[in-house]
């Protein structure tokens, strides 16, 4: 087995996907995973304004509408939880994606103020966080925010990491890439957009450039600058399709690089 071949196996992506048929079964793992833990009601999301929260925000509303009408249990919400530090720059997408995902219930927490104050307290310990490194500040912040939100309500946080995610461990450890549940991996960036086309999202939220835009010196930085690769590159790569030597070394190296992250802590039993 190849080293694609075995990367395509682990993230479970299929080269073709029926649009409705995936939507239906993120749906559904939602929901099932929910009534077989009857203590939690609730799905908490950070919503950016972009492909992935939109898609998996959408989701999880459909899941919970349709488990409150099936089991008449008016517990059942989804909360979308607005996490901007100071201003967004893409404030209107966020906007327009809390419009097309109609939740529950919407949560503002500006993270500006705790991260500054976590670099306040590093500074006056001797250390002086780089301008990514605060990006990663900022990632785990809202993470933590969520998880705050999620046990003040008995509930689960969502992740929106996919397939072209996991693939380049483009993502903050324990930040963005940490969660409770994840309905959307084993997708890639182009079926994602595919589900979000079929569920009538608007086109510019899907169609954006995608961004991380954690990086105060260059903010809304395309991912594909940070990579050196497109996502349309990576797409066809974990689609089984051949692309070019060059590129397909950087994401393989990207990938070896990156295992860290796609495995829980390390145990004394992983040396046995």
């Amino acid at each position: 087995m190849s080293l694609q071949q075995e990367i395509i196996h682990k993230l479970g992506v299929q080269s073709i996907i029926n649009a409705q048929k995936e939507i239906r079964r993120s749906i559904d793992f939602l929901k099932n995973y929910l009534r077989n833990n009857l203590m939690l009601k609730t799905l908490v999301l950070g919503i950016s304004g972009g492909q992935d929260s939109t898609l998996a925000g959408k989701l999880s509303q459909i899941a919970m509408c349709e488990l409150r009408k099936e089991t008449n249990d008016k517990d059942y919400t989804f909360i979308a939880v607005r996490l901007p530090y100071g201003i967004q720059i893409d404030e209107k997408d966020c906007e327009n994606a809390i419009e097309f995902i109609k939740p529950d219930c919407v949560l503002v927490v500006n993270i500006k103020p705790a991260v500054l104050a976590s670099e306040y307290s590093f500074k006056n310990a001797g250390i002086i966080l780089s301008d990514i490194i605060r990006g990663n500040e900022k990632a785990r912040e809202r993470m933590k925010v969520q998880y705050t939100i999620a046990n003040m309500y008995k509930g689960l946080v969502v992740g929106t990491g996919h397939a072209a995610e996991a693939v380049t461990g483009f993502y903050t450890k324990f930040g963005d890439g940490g969660s409770d549940i994840n309905p959307l991996f084993r997708l890639n960036k182009r079926q994602g957009k595919q589900m979000l086309k079929t569920l009538k999202c608007p086109e510019h939220l899907y169609l954006k450039q995608p961004t991380a835009d954690l990086e105060d010196i260059h903010p809304a930085l395309p991912d594909e600058s940070v990579l050196g690769i497109t996502y349309n590159d990576i797409d066809d790569y974990l689609e089984g399709k051949k692309i070019n030597e060059l590129t397909s070394k950087i994401l393989e190296d990207l990938y070896l690089k990156t295992e860290h992250k796609r495995r829980l802590p390390i145990t004394i039993f992983d040396y046995i």
